[in-house]
Parts: C-alpha cells; structure tokens; sequence
C-alpha cells in the first residue's frame, strides 16, 4: 500500500480506504492509482463498450466511477485506428476535478448549464453553446461552481476510461477551495 500511495501521490489512508471500499477515489486519483499499478483505468470501471457506430439517446447507459461523479455516457466507438474518444460529462453542482496533465488533445462542448475551465491558471466559464479545445498536456481541471447540473460534450485524443491510464500531473496546484470568476471565496 506504501508504495502505491507513494507512487500515486496519495495517502496510505486513503489507499486503504479504497481498497476496503469505505471512501470511492475521484477520477483523477483512480487515474493515478492505475499508473502506479500499470493496469489500464478500465479493468476498475465497468463501462459500456462503443461497438456501435451509431447511439441513440434512449439507448446510452450512464455509468460512473464506483461511488463517485461525475457521471458519463459514452459517445464514441473503437475501431482500429480510431483516435477520437468521446462522452457526454454530466457534473453535479459544486463538483470541482482534479487538476490533470496527460497525452494528447480534448475538446469541451457545453450542452446545459455552466462550468469552470482552468487550464495552467487561467480560468474561462463555459456557458450552453461555449467550446474550448486545448492541448491536455497543460495542467487543466473543471468546476461546476453552480448550484446545479452541468452537461458537456467531451472529446479528446485519449481514452481516460479505455486501454492506457493518463498521468496525474504531480505538480498541479492544490484543487481545494478556489476563487470564483468572481472573486468570491467558494468552499468544495
């Protein structure tokens, strides 16, 4: 356990709060939990599979991390050679993710709602009908600073939920209590 939370840059606690399922990691962590155990973020999460080319909104499961949000449904399919991965985010109000630095390219559309984007510092509040497309090897994160859900459209260059687990960025700053756009002080 001391050198998964070594590794992880988590605490023994915590990793053995996992692991007895007393507390659900957040995505960031599972990520970075995966990583140390290089075991791909999938075999913890079960998820539907994109084998079709089409889906239908009636016909997408959501699915989450164990005990954790936000939650997801999953757009896209895989086919060799495929490079796209897609799903649609819905964040709970007040859920703020861990800063994360990885491989590849993402792109955000708003479906309903508000979030905020902070990518290396600078912060931006996405609004229904708002995109941002960034390289993910800057430090990014998102915080839903509104009392209620969030939906967005996610796409990007790696599959969080797939084969290859992205690296937590060890040195992203603290994601406890922000200032908002605003200037207020907002608690998690």
């Amino acid at each position: 356990m001391q050198a998964v939370a070594d590794g992880a840059g988590l605490s023994v606690g915590f990793i053995s709060q996992v692991e007895r399922d007393l507390t659900a990691p957040s995505l960031g962590s599972l990520v970075s939990i995966a990583e140390v155990l290089d075991t791909p973020i999938g075999h913890f999460l079960e998820q539907p599979k994109g084998t079709e080319d089409l889906t239908r909104e009636a016909a997408r499961r959501q699915y989450a991390v164990p005990g954790a949000m936000p939650i997801y449904e999953r757009l896209s399919t895989k086919f060799d050679g495929s490079l796209l991965h897609s799903v649609i985010v819905h964040e709970p109000p007040g859920h703020r993710g861990e800063p994360i630095s990885h491989r590849g390219e993402e792109m955000f559309y708003m479906l309903d709602g508000e979030i905020t984007v902070e990518i290396e510092g600078r912060r931006e509040v996405l609004r229904k009908g708002d995109s941002i497309h960034f390289n993910s090897q800057r430090v990014h994160s998102t915080w839903n600073h509104t009392d209620r859900t969030a939906s967005l459209v996610w796409c990007g260059t790696m599959d969080i939920f797939g084969d290859a687990p992205a690296p937590i960025h060890k040195d992203a700053p603290d994601n406890g209590a922000q200032t908002n756009p605003a200037g207020e002080d907002q608690d998690q």
